[in-house]
């Protein structure tokens, strides 16, 4: 039976990362291309709605419906050409927009990409209900996912993986003993 893990930033207030909200309004805006929201949600924590899901009911004593049993669930977006895309959201409010029930489950971009992939599904789609949606699907999906599950050398040819590595020290320069001279 899967388990709810513990939260990734256990002191966080749910608010929207400042530099996703930011490059989300410029792309709304069109001051910013996909890229830069791209650059924004690589390192960012998303909340994943997870909801009650009712498995078995029953007629109580006063002949009413009530339930029986339920399990927690994430929901999936169907789109009309029938893909399936797995929710995110970049806050608990852009969340409360789509379904005020729903219970946030914090995970990294990466992660949420890797259980798309994992689940079958098209894309990602990030704050469907507003303020901005966004939708990471394709190579950048799959360059996502495979960055979370360490399995880049597995990726076709049309996706390219660039990683952010520190530099290397510089070599000292080195300063040659000999003068230089002008032209007198």
């Amino acid at each position: 039976m899967p388990s709810i893990p513990q939260p990734l930033v256990p002191d966080d207030d749910g608010s929207a990362d400042a530099s996703v909200s930011s490059a989300l309004t410029a792309f709304s805006a069109g001051t910013a291309d996909a890229g830069a929201v791209i650059a924004a949600l690589g390192g960012a924590r998303l909340l994943v709605p997870v909801v009650a899901l009712l498995t078995e009911s029953e007629v109580g004593e006063h002949g009413l419906r009530q339930e029986k049993e339920s399990e927690m669930a994430l929901p999936k977006l169907i789109g009309n050409d029938g893909r399936e895309a797995v929710l995110a959201f970049t806050g608990v409010e852009s969340l409360r927009l789509w379904r005020p029930d729903a219970r946030p489950i914090q995970a990294t971009t990466l992660q949420v990409c890797q259980a798309a992939v994992h689940e079958n599904a098209a894309a990602v789609v990030v704050d469907v209900a507003g303020p901005v949606p966004f939708v990471i699907e394709g190579g950048v999906l799959r360059a996502f996912a495979a960055v979370e599950s360490g399995t880049v050398d597995q990726l076709g040819p049309e996706v390219t993986v660039a990683r952010m590595e520190e530099p290397a020290p510089s070599p000292r320069r080195r300063r040659f003993g000999w003068p230089f001279r002008g032209r007198d």
